[in-house]
């Protein structure tokens, strides 16, 4: 109801349901913002296609990882890489932009410090665009790789041993062991991620684009996404029915997504799909 109403506060009675059912309905105007400017089809343009590039790596990065990790035979060595890999799930992204920001600072940041001990231009990262998608990009997989390494490394821990054995018997190489065997067996656990993270496409992580950039506006063009584009709107504006409408359509689209990629899983591979 409040993605279609003009939410305000009833003054004889203050409560949100009082003022909600108060408040005038104004339909479909409080999608309107989402479309509506350059800078709008820019945040959508940019949600769209870091996580189209966060799905495709985040299958294909953590799957090498995890087949890797397999491989190792001292149990020592395999312990310490998972949690050095896990560790970085539990940081907050303000913590990881803190990280970002040592290396990145114009005036005490490492790489800008080394530029101007090599003699040459010092870079000044805060202001220059070309570098962020790729910045955004490796920030994402740092922190949330480690997460799918231990999911898919759970998966391969439960293949039957006796399929690498019949495989090596027939003379199957390693690498043909992982194509034919590892690499099938996961299917189900790919499809399953892919599918959840297809229903998080109109959606963006809000902690990653707000904080790693620090909220820099001169690298809006490509920081700016859907969910911080709401954020500035609703502090411009206060008006949380434009808020609300804006969740409510991320969520329809969400909910289209993910019955549509089960669709497709279900025609390729029904025993892989969701439901």
């Amino acid at each position: 109801m409040l993605a279609f109403k003009n939410y305000k506060i009833n003054p004889r009675n203050p409560t949100f349901i009082s003022s909600l059912f108060n408040s005038a309905w104004v339909k479909f105007d409080n999608f309107k913002f989402l479309f509506m400017t350059e800078d709008a089809w820019a945040a959508i343009r940019n949600t769209l296609v870091y996580n189209l590039v966060f799905i495709v790596l985040g299958v294909i990065i953590p799957v090498a990882f995890a087949i890797m990790m397999n491989e190792l035979t001292k149990k020592f060595v395999a312990k310490t890489y998972q949690t050095l890999m896990f560790f970085p799930y539990f940081l907050s992204w303000v913590v990881v932009s803190y990280f970002l920001n040592a290396f990145l600072d114009a005036q005490y940041g490492l790489i800008p410090s080394l530029q101007a001990a090599a003699g040459g231009p010092v870079t000044n990262w805060y202001t220059t665009l070309g570098p962020w998608p790729y910045i955004l990009v490796f920030s994402n997989l740092w922190k949330n790789v480690g997460y799918s390494t231990i999911l898919y490394l759970a998966a391969i821990a439960g293949i039957d041993a006796t399929q690498y054995e019949a495989a090596a018997i027939d003379g199957a190489t390693k690498w043909q062991q992982i194509r034919h065997v590892t690499i099938p067996n996961l299917r189900g656990m790919i499809a399953i991620l892919f599918i959840l993270n297809i229903g998080k496409i109109f959606n963006a992580d809000f902690g990653l684009f707000y904080n790693v950039p620090m909220q820099n506006g001169a690298l809006f063009p490509v920081t700016q996404v859907v969910d911080t584009y709401i954020y500035y709107a609703m502090l411009n504006t206060g008006n949380i029915g434009m808020t609300s409408a804006a969740g409510l359509l991320q969520n329809v689209i969400g909910l289209f997504c993910i019955l549509g990629a089960n669709r497709v899983i279900k025609r390729i591979d029904s025993e892989s799909a969701l439901f």
